[in-house]
Parts: structure tokens; sequence; C-alpha cells
């Protein structure tokens, strides 16, 4: 039987498997950035900035001060496809494990990246998801909600 996945599941794939390679043991985040031409020209994935040792930073820590929790250091999944870019974004699409919080919304605006595809919402109606929809609005950059149909990773030891 020969199967034939759609490009939104292709990507949408990418940005999974991408996501595997986060060391965050709550929340694995990939991305996979696309141009036009549907050739991919950026990917990510949730970690610690180049040089900065996994080990050295509080990944447990959700809660406290901030200094004392991982979202003062983590580069987000989409801020790390558009850092790895290879090409202009100008009119890309990227495919998010995620939506997208307020912070990478205004990444993904300033990078001129006009469509967003994810495949979850959990932080659905906070303050953040609510600024962040509020920005990408503003600036004309749409986006879609995609189901992931592919098998999650179980085994760490791959």
């Amino acid at each position: 039987m020969n199967r034939i996945i759609s490009w939104d599941q292709y990507f949408m794939g990418v940005a999974k498997l991408s996501s595997y390679r986060s060391k965050d043991p709550n929340t694995q985040v990939g991305a996979c950035i696309v141009n036009k031409e549907n050739k991919i020209v950026g990917v990510g994935y949730n970690g610690m900035p180049w040089g900065c040792q996994d080990n050295q930073f509080p990944w447990q820590q959700r809660t406290g001060e901030l200094n004392e929790t991982k979202y003062a250091y983590v580069v987000h999944a989409e801020l790390n496809a558009i850092l790895n870019s290879t090409a202009s974004l100008d009119n890309c699409r990227i495919y998010v494990s995620l939506f997208p919080c307020n912070e990478c919304a205004k990444a993904i605006v300033q990078s001129g990246i006009k469509e967003i595809i994810y495949e979850d919402d959990k932080y659905k109606g906070t303050a953040m998801d609510i600024a962040s929809k509020r920005i990408l609005h503003a600036a004309g950059v749409t986006y879609r909600k995609v189901p992931y149909f592919g098998i999650k990773v179980e085994d760490e030891h791959v």
C-alpha cells in the first residue's frame, strides 16, 4: 500500500521530530519553517543557547523567582528555527508543535513569516496567548491548527 502524506503532515512531522531533541522534561517543542516552494529553510527546538550546558540550568523548575526557572534561559523552538534559517523568511510559513507565545509571535512577525500551522494550543485563553494572537492579528499573520498523525516516541534511548 502506497500512502502519500500531505505537505502539512510532512512538515508537522519534521517539527515534531525536531522537538525530540529538546531536553525539557515537561514540554518538548519543535518548529519547521518552509518557503513557498515547500523547501525547509529553518528548523529548531526549545533548548539552551549555544555554549550553555544543559545541566547548568534549572530545566525542572517552573515556579519561583524568574532566574530560578527554566523560562529565563530557554530559547523557544520558533526563535531557534528563525535564528537557524538559511534563507529569507519573507512570506514563509512555520510549523510548530505548540502555539507560539507572545515573545515568539513578535519574532515571527519581525522575520516576515506570514502563516503559523500548529498542533497544540494548550495555553489557549491565557494572557500570553491573548497577547500573541493580538500581535499576529495586527500584523496580518494567519494561523491554523492541524492534527498530527504520527507516532509518539516513547523510548528515551532512541
